[in-house]
């Protein structure tokens, strides 16, 4: 198996810092750019290793990545600001590093380097009730990050040598954990309250486990000539469940939980939409890791780790 160097902007972060470490179990040169915004210990066990470098520095920093892009084969920007609320709350730099960012990396990439993205299916808006999306849906990102992470992804299949995976809602333990993700989330307060109040029930949405994202960019990493130049939805298909269903596994697996269903209160995300990802699938890379087992992981890692409870 070939080893290749791979810079990994935002490398410290909830994909990141999965993906970072399982790069270089595989054999792989990893540097990672990242200002360690949220946690700067994610990266830690990495420090040691002969095939990691890191720097910290802002995906912003035009001249020094100049300096060092062309030592790569392969460039994965995941550096970015994410989710609606978070997009909202600061506009400036949500534009300048999901979209201005990703724009310059690209123009300084010759043509025998490859580039994977990773877009959000957020994209997908609010999906026809009787169909799945899938990559040829239009888009309508609702929110102002759907709307970066749409252009990024224009630019960059503009660019031949690329891939772009459009993500199904992540969830399960990472080094940098977010407790905000839905799945993690509503797990967090299931133990925290022993009950959910629940909005916008009906909503649909697709998952995948934090590590088959890493998994599934590593496949392409492997198998980029049979991949690119080419847009995949990357989720688990058995996985495509409303808010409520999702909800009913959270309480199969904790026991007494009281779930009261909201009326009045709106997604500001607007996400509703099945997905589908027979597109990968026939590529050879399929999800591995369900919705129950992830519940089941959270579960031990919040009793292991109770600051996660504590702290939110």
């Amino acid at each position: 198996m070939k080893n290749y160097k791979i810079l990994i902007t935002g490398g410290a972060g909830y994909i990141g810092s999965m993906l970072s470490t399982k790069l270089i179990d595989l054999g792989n040169q990893v540097t990672v750019i990242d200002i360690l915004e949220y946690d700067t210990r994610s990266l830690s066990h990495l420090y040691l290793n002969k095939n990691f470098t890191f720097y910290k520095k802002d995906v912003r920093d035009k001249k020094f990545l100049k300096k060092i892009i062309n030592k790569f084969d392969c460039v994965i920007p995941l550096a970015g600001l994410v989710g609606a609320p978070l997009c909202e709350k600061r506009k400036k730099d949500a534009i300048e590093i999901n979209l201005n960012a990703v724009k310059d990396l690209v123009s300084m990439l010759s043509k025998k380097q490859k580039i994977i993205f990773t877009n959000s299916n957020s994209g997908y808006g609010i999906g026809s009730k009787q169909k799945f999306c899938d990559e040829n849906s239009s888009l309508n990102p609702i929110s102002l990050y759907g709307r970066t992470k749409v252009d990024a992804e224009k630019i960059v299949m503009k660019f031949k040598n690329a891939i772009s995976f459009r993500l199904a809602t992540v969830f399960g333990y990472s080094y940098r954990m977010r407790t905000d993700l839905l799945l993690n989330n509503l797990v967090l307060l299931s133990m925290r309250d022993k009950k959910l109040d629940i909005f916008e029930s009906n909503f649909r949405r697709n998952f995948i486990h934090v590590r088959d994202v890493c998994d599934g960019i590593i496949y392409a990493i492997y198998n980029f000539n049979k991949l690119k130049s080419n847009v995949y939805n990357l989720g688990m298909s058995k996985a495509n469940i409303t808010k409520f269903e999702m909800v009913k596994k959270i309480k199969k697996h904790i026991g007494k939980l009281k779930i009261k269903k909201i009326h009045n209160v709106k997604d500001p995300d607007k996400r509703d939409y099945f997905v589908s990802n027979k597109k990968i699938e026939k590529k050879g890379f399929k999800a591995k890791i369900d919705i129950d087992k992830g519940i089941k992981e959270l579960i031990e890692v919040y009793k292991a780790h109770k600051d996660f409870i504590n702290n939110y």
